[in-house]
């Protein structure tokens, strides 16, 4: 089998920046001085003069980021996601979210799998945090190619935007001609008759491993994409829902607030269905290899197929 490809997220963001920099002279880009980690730095080296490190001051950076917004720059500002979100909540919340203004966010090395750096920056309830900010759009890209298709999305959409990049080398899954990315509209990848599986992040991946396993078992698994957590493709979700009769979501990130409760809020709604939230139950990571952790927390294709298998059966 030939061997696959695989590169961060967080590379996709770095090219994206660049590419609508060329195109873009509104367009600036904050760091909280991790421009090597989040990948701005190759920003930074084509368009010195319009990227800004504002040090160990994540706070302070959104406060920047919002004033810029208001002169009608369009500002990136570039994090850790423990730092982006759990430190400079409020700033986000007040100076961007409450004004609605045009700043995007860009949160790097989130969920387990920053791997050796443990539990203190391993955010695995950033999710949660920003579905709380009325007007927050909020993507979670799969791979590189999603990540840099967002970013440029996320340029042209008026308003604040979450964008949720990682640390971890996943498989490249949307390098294809066809591949088409709108804000606000799930991805059926993988057509199916007994469940569904609506992935998200480095787990939409693990979610067509585990597809091809069930299949083998005889189990039809419909793998959805949904790279866009809010605004929620409703439609999507229970189009496949009402088909299948089970819904299963995975996602890198607590299931407490992250797409698993989006989709439940949906499902209850509209059209009750037995629902298996897969992500991080209710406890911090640890410090270990990002690929460890994964099969740890049952986030690999893996641990994904066995508790689809034991939910479906």
């Amino acid at each position: 089998m030939p061997e696959v490809k695989k590169l961060a997220t967080r590379e996709g963001y770095g090219k994206a920046l660049v590419e609508l920099g060329k195109k873009h002279d509104n367009l600036v880009v904050l760091d909280a001085d991790l421009a090597e980690a989040t990948r701005t730095g190759v920003f930074q080296k084509e368009f010195p003069d319009r990227h800004i490190d504002c040090g160990i001051a994540e706070s302070n950076m959104m406060g920047i980021a919002a004033g810029l917004a208001t002169t009608g720059k369009v500002p990136f500002a570039s994090s850790f996601a423990m730092f982006a979100v759990g430190r400079a909540f409020e700033q986000i919340r007040n100076s961007i979210g409450y004004p609605h203004l045009n700043v995007k966010i860009g949160a790097s090395h989130a969920g387990i799998s920053v791997g050796e750096d443990g539990a203190s920056h391993q955010c695995n309830e950033d999710i949660a945090l920003m579905r709380t900010i009325p007007g927050m759009t909020i993507i979670n890209p799969s791979d590189a190619v999603e990540a840099e298709a967002a970013v440029l999305a996320a340029y042209e959409l008026d308003g604040p935007v979450y964008l949720r990049f990682g640390r971890f080398a996943v498989p490249v899954i949307n390098d294809h001609p066809d591949y088409k990315y709108e804000i606000g509209k799930g991805i059926l990848l993988r057509e199916g008759t007994d469940v569904t599986i609506a992935a998200t992040g480095l787990c939409v991946a693990a979610a067509l491993e585990a597809a091809d396993k069930l299949a083998a078992d005889g189990v039809s698994a419909e793998v959805i994409n949904i790279h866009t957590i809010k605004p929620l493709d409703e439609e999507i979700i229970l189009n496949s829902a009402k088909k299948t009769g089970r819904v299963v979501t995975a996602e890198e990130h607590s299931v407490v607030g992250g797409l698993g409760s989006a989709v439940c809020d949906c499902l209850c709604e509209h059209a009750p269905t037995p629902v298996c939230k897969i992500g991080i139950y209710d406890v911090f990571g640890e410090s270990g290899p990002a690929a460890e952790l994964l099969v740890k927390y049952g986030l690999d294709g893996q641990g994904i197929y066995e508790k689809v298998k034991g939910f479906v059966k």
